[in-house]
């Protein structure tokens, strides 16, 4: 039986964006199937008691510099510590990897792929044209894939998503659930390779 790990993110998650390549080493290491499931944190957060960055205190903004520099050393990643594409609008490229998962194309390498645009390469993935690029890099048939992400059961099949992680109980991003086990954070990515072991 193939082993599945849902994986519940935001395309402009810098934590995301670290852990990627992992999850995809740990999936492909024990055979297993990764779900991508893009969320929308912004309705995530108010129901499940987090705050977006800009509100939260000014210490743990900083610390969360601190960590972003650590972890980005320790595991070798590139990444700018404040790009200026950040905080861009992200539902174009969260429903073009929730259309690349419909459509047997490749959901992780395309959530990947817009987290590097952003992290490494300080791109804005806010613009359609920038999306497109990013798909077609990844050797996705970018028109089609935008077609489809742009199309309203797509987006609505993002809103239901991110209802249904609220009823499962994941409260942030990224999250990755094997057989009903949580492990939030990129952070937690030794747990789950040994929980995939078992």
């Amino acid at each position: 039986m193939t082993k599945t790990i849902d994986y519940y993110l935001t395309v402009i998650s810098p934590w995301a964006y670290l852990g990627s390549q992992r999850l995809a080493e740990i999936a492909q290491k024990h055979r297993a199937e990764v779900r991508v499931i893009p969320i929308n944190l912004g309705a995530v957060f108010p129901r499940t008691g987090g705050l977006p960055l800009p509100k939260r205190a000014p210490e743990r903004q900083a610390y969360r510099l601190v960590e972003l520099k650590r972890w980005s050393g320790h595991l070798g990643i590139p990444l700018i510590l404040e790009p200026s594409n950040a905080r861009v609008p992200d539902l174009t490229a969260a429903c073009m990897v929730i259309a690349a998962g419909e459509g047997g194309g490749r959901p992780l390498e395309l959530a990947q792929a817009f987290g590097r645009a952003i992290w490494e390469q300080n791109r804005n993935i806010a613009e359609v044209g920038t999306c497109e690029a990013i798909a077609t890099e990844t050797g996705h048939h970018a028109f089609d894939l935008l077609a489809k992400a742009l199309d309203p059961a797509v987006r609505q099949r993002y809103a239901e998503q991110t209802e249904a992680t609220i009823a499962r109980g994941v409260f942030g991003a990224p999250t990755y659930v094997y057989k009903d086990e949580m492990f939030w954070g990129q952070d937690r990515l030794e747990f789950l390779d040994r929980a995939l072991a078992g």
